[in-house]
């Protein structure tokens, strides 16, 4: 058999498994599988979708500047999932590399703090000090909780403890921008904020101590 009839027949077998697939139920183990290979034989790049979740939340930030709160939430989803999304993609697929690694975790900083940043213009143009001052306090230590792994690591210390991790985050202010103006007295984005910025300040404090026993351990 020559290279172009081995060739074509590796390709009549791939054709065969793509629609073997696509007859198999939804969520099937087929399925999910052939998905995959094709998203790895894409020109899909981890890069790109960092990116892309950038975009979202970069969207979610003017759509709160515009009021329009419930679709903010959406757009903060939207981004957040692309977020959880490139790191996985970049196993799967063999496509990361130390930059795209470098890229994601600096992306990720950035989103979060546009977003609520938008969130401190908010409530300063309603004259809610207290909510603003909670805001700053939010961007502050959620920036801390990363800070404090990426240093802790650095010194050869596993660090993920603590209440507020990243979905965590993500979860209580996406609660908070879909209800910020829901009905009656449901509104939920300043006592998210408050929320935030307590766990955040309690995870920064966690992540300090678990660090101090593990490098007294050590010694």
């Amino acid at each position: 058999m020559t290279d172009q009839q081995t060739s074509q027949r590796n390709r009549e077998e791939r054709a065969q498994a793509r629609q073997a697939a696509l007859r198999a139920p939804i969520g099937s183990g087929s399925r999910r599988s052939e998905m995959r290979n094709a998203l790895i034989e894409s020109r899909l790049t981890p890069n790109a979708i960092s990116l892309t979740g950038l975009l979202g939340n970069l969207i979610a930030a003017y759509l709160v500047y515009e009021r329009e709160l419930f679709l903010a939430g959406v757009a903060f989803i939207l981004g957040s999932v692309m977020d959880t999304l490139d790191g996985r993609y970049s196993r799967m697929s063999g496509k990361g590399s130390p930059f795209g690694a470098f890229l994601d975790s600096t992306l990720d900083r950035m989103e979060e703090g546009i977003v609520l940043i938008a969130v401190g213009g908010y409530f300063s143009e309603r004259g809610d000090e207290l909510a603003v001052a909670a805001t700053v306090a939010a961007v502050l230590f959620s920036l801390m909780v990363s800070y404090t792994r990426a240093r802790a690591e650095a010194l050869g210390v596993e660090c993920k403890v603590g209440i507020a991790s990243r979905a965590v985050r993500v979860v209580i202010l996406s609660i908070g921008l879909l209800f910020a103006e829901g009905p009656g007295d449901l509104a939920l984005l300043e006592p998210a904020i408050y929320v935030l910025a307590v766990l955040t300040l309690i995870t920064t404090f966690q992540r300090i101590l678990h660090v101090r026993g593990a490098l007294l351990r050590g010694l």
